[in-house]
């Protein structure tokens, strides 16, 4: 019988070597991640008039026609406009076994342009899920939201993973990891709290490299190509928050924000995390656009505290007051289904092993 879990990178490659992942490219096998597929835009985007799924018995081609306001090139570069909504087919298409799913998330870096990237697939009533046994193309439904951004056709904004089988950890299953790995934990120590994952708070101390509690985006700053690395100078597009003698932060409506949790992430190579809402009800704003934790990430064999999460942070229709500790959200774990042949980490080429607070691999280091 075959292990239920995530499906490690070694798995995933069996899938392209099966036939199961299919790619318009020859660049598959350089896509794979510790327990994630990069997934990459096709040659052209359409604009459309406003975000949608397809609903059942339906294709995305027919309902793009129906909505498509104007059709861009990727071949070349193009810009996608912050307030549009683009669909992109991807380059990626599947073929699932019966009992393979699969679940999307944009990547750590398009989080943190707040560029909203969500995976659509024919016949689909919600985002970002891949139903068991799907036969057919993929799509990217983009909308930037604090920048204009340049892309190309082979540009990677979001991941997919696999997974057999639909068993998510305990509160209990939890303690026991957090118990054995010490995989959450505190400046101060002291136990993890759980509730339907580990619960984690902001950070508003400015105990930081930067000395800062954290980064604003900018309004009407400049296009960010999305291949270049570190060639942005990060003071055109970000307004720096220093610290509060209250270490609280108000929260403007409609603004974008990163910050950085109080907690330090360990994640053991058995093991995937994803960092989900702690409760609609504690506050009007949205922490994570990304949001995944691949196997490594934060991990040493010999110990340490681990690395901390970094949060993107939306208000919504009021401003809201964030005090320092408040919790803001929660980390669930989930099992793999086999330990994969490679983890997180600069081994592999990761931008975010041991991260504070930093924004996207697109900046150079703050006052560097």
């Amino acid at each position: 019988m075959e292990d239920s879990g995530i499906l490690p990178a070694q798995d995933i490659q069996k899938l392209i070597d099966e036939g199961r992942i299919r790619s318009s490219t020859d660049e598959l096998d350089a896509q794979v991640q510790p327990a994630s597929l990069d997934l990459t835009l096709g040659p052209v985007a359409y604009r459309v008039r406003a975000s949608f799924l397809p609903g059942r018995d339906t294709t995305m081609a027919e309902r793009v026609e129906a909505l498509n306001m104007h059709r861009l090139d990727l071949t070349g570069e193009a810009v996608l406009e912050v307030g549009c909504v683009y669909i992109v087919p991807l380059q990626e298409s599947l073929a699932l076994p019966s009992k393979v799913w699969g679940l999307a998330n944009p990547k750590s870096s398009t989080g943190r342009l707040n560029v909203f990237t969500r995976l659509i697939a024919d016949g689909a009533t919600v985002f970002d899920r891949v139903p068991a046994g799907y036969d057919g193309p993929l799509y990217a439904e983009i909308a930037p939201n604090a920048f204009s951004i340049k892309v190309r056709q082979g540009d990677r904004l979001n991941q997919l993973r696999f997974k057999r089988g639909s068993r998510v950890l305990s509160d209990r299953a939890h303690r026991q990891l957090d118990q054995k790995h010490q995989v959450f934990t505190t400046p101060e120590g002291g136990e993890a709290e759980v509730r339907e994952g580990l619960i984690f708070t902001v950070d508003l101390s400015g105990d930081n490299a930067a000395g800062l509690a954290g980064f604003r985006a900018k309004r009407h700053a400049g296009v960010i190509d999305v291949a270049r690395i570190g060639a942005y100078d990060p003071q055109e597009f970000w307004d720096p928050l220093p610290p509060t003698r209250r270490r609280d932060l108000i929260l403007d409506p409609n603004e974008f924000y990163i910050l950085a949790s109080r907690e330090f992430v360990r994640i053991p190579p058995d093991c995937a995390a994803e960092m989900v809402p702690y409760d609609v009800q504690v506050g009007e704003f949205r922490v994570h656009y990304a949001g995944f934790f691949d196997p490594g990430f934060g991990w040493n064999q010999q110990g340490g505290p681990g690395t901390k999460a970094v949060l993107e942070v939306r208000s919504h229709e009021v401003p809201f007051l964030l005090e320092h500790g408040q919790a803001v959200g929660r980390l669930v774990y989930d099992r793999l289904a086999a330990v994969p042949n490679q983890l997180y980490g600069s081994g592999i080429g990761s931008s975010y092993h041991g991260q504070s607070l930093t924004l996207s691999k697109h900046f150079r280091p703050w006052g560097g």
